[in-house]
């Protein structure tokens, strides 16, 4: 696969920053018009009603400081679909259109396990962080992390004594949060990747940190949970590393304590027990080409979609054509169609008997209208009303 032009890099980034166009509305405008080219002259010239669900299109010059930025740091812009974009991560429905990287690119496809975990780590919450990051490097496999207080931090310090280290933020490259951890965001850029979504100048909020932490469960092929609440940002880490097929580990810890009461409740649901890097190692593939993560080809976005063979006959189904006039009866044909149980996206394709490009287009519409989500393995469903 070529590098994609800088026209090509400056359209996706365009599209990635338009306010209402989340990671799988973007993924659906670029199949459905086959690039982001596209996309971006059908939201331009308002040619369906999606182009009055988002916002104004982020202007070329936006678009352009931002690149700018980024070469001034030293930093790499990843698209997805294209070269350099982490295979694994690639394998989310919900990957991140762009990522901003400083550091070195090619570790993002390095083996990596997520080690996560409480703020407020006790002290040999910290020891056994540091030392099953270090002998993970030891062996080969670097440590993915989100440079938080405590385990996380801990994480990033022990894998860098032997290996190299991922540091997942939910800022700007240039907005290290928290700021105490400047220095040692700057020393991970320099001996292994930091990387975020946000473009530069982005500082931390509450809102961004899922967003991080679907970072670290994707770039891992597992994640570590080390002393966890109940209620905290490491579960929601597990439960996304679950929902992506990665493998999940809780480290025990005492029942009395209530920083571990999450991470032994992980257990509790079938977690892999982890005492060393041992319980660890022996539930990965040896090698990268063993993990059916990685036996399929990445989802190319940026490829069009062609419409379904039909079941009967030889001949192929012509490409995708524009919408039809009447998409307004499209929609109420989806709308009957759909409900609270997933439906196959080839599904509605066959009902309805429209293009694969006018049903993705409605579906685009609904979705960002908040009517129905998205699910992985291409399942769409009724979003149930607001309570």
């Amino acid at each position: 696969m070529t590098a994609p032009d800088a026209e090509t890099v400056l359209a996706c980034l365009r599209l990635a920053r338009t306010d209402g166009i989340g990671p799988v509305a973007y993924r659906r405008l670029v199949r459905t018009h086959g690039s982001a080219h596209s996309a971006l002259d059908m939201l331009e010239r308002g040619a369906t009603r999606i182009s009055r669900s988002v916002g104004p299109v982020c202007p070329r010059d936006a678009a352009l400081r931002e690149t700018d930025r980024l070469q001034a740091m030293g930093a790499h812009l990843l698209v997805h679909g294209q070269p350099g974009y982490p295979p694994l991560l690639a394998r989310l429905h919900d990957a991140p259109p762009v990522l901003c990287v400083l550091g070195d690119v090619t570790l993002l496809a390095n083996r990596m396990v997520g080690i996560v975990g409480g703020r407020n780590a006790s002290s040999g919450g910290i020891r056994m962080a540091e030392s099953l990051a270090a002998l993970l490097a030891a062996h080969g496999v670097d440590t993915v992390s989100g440079l938080a207080r405590g385990i996380d931090a801990a994480a990033h310090r022990g894998a860098m004594t032997a290996g190299r280290t991922v540091a997942a933020i939910a800022g700007g490259l240039d907005c290290p949060y928290p700021p105490e951890h400047g220095d040692l965001q700057d020393l991970i850029a320099r001996t292994g990747a930091v990387v975020t979504e946000a473009p530069p100048g982005t500082v931390p909020q509450a809102r961004h940190f899922p967003r991080r932490n679907r970072l670290i469960a994707g770039l891992g092929l597992g994640c570590v949970v080390i002393e966890a609440a109940l209620r905290s940002g490491s579960l929601i880490t597990a439960r996304m590393a679950l929902e992506n097929d990665r493998t999940v580990f809780a480290v025990p810890g005492s029942p009395l304590d209530p920083r571990c009461h999450g991470s032994n409740d992980l257990l509790r649901q079938g977690a892999v027990l982890t005492e060393n890097e041992r319980d660890i190692l022996r539930e990965l593939p040896e090698f990268m080409e063993e993990s059916t993560l990685f036996s399929q080809q990445a989802p190319r976005p940026a490829a069009p979609v062609r419409a379904p063979v039909p079941r009967h006959g030889s001949q192929p189904a012509p490409p995708p054509a524009p919408p039809p006039a009447g998409t307004g009866d499209l929609h109420e044909m989806i709308e009957g169609f759909l409900s609270f149980t997933p439906s196959p996206v080839d599904d509605l394709v066959r009902r309805c008997q429209f293009s694969t490009a006018a049903v993705l287009t409605v579906l685009s519409e609904m979705e960002i209208a908040g009517t129905i989500e998205f699910l992985a393995g291409d399942m769409v469903v009724r979003r149930p009303p607001p309570a």
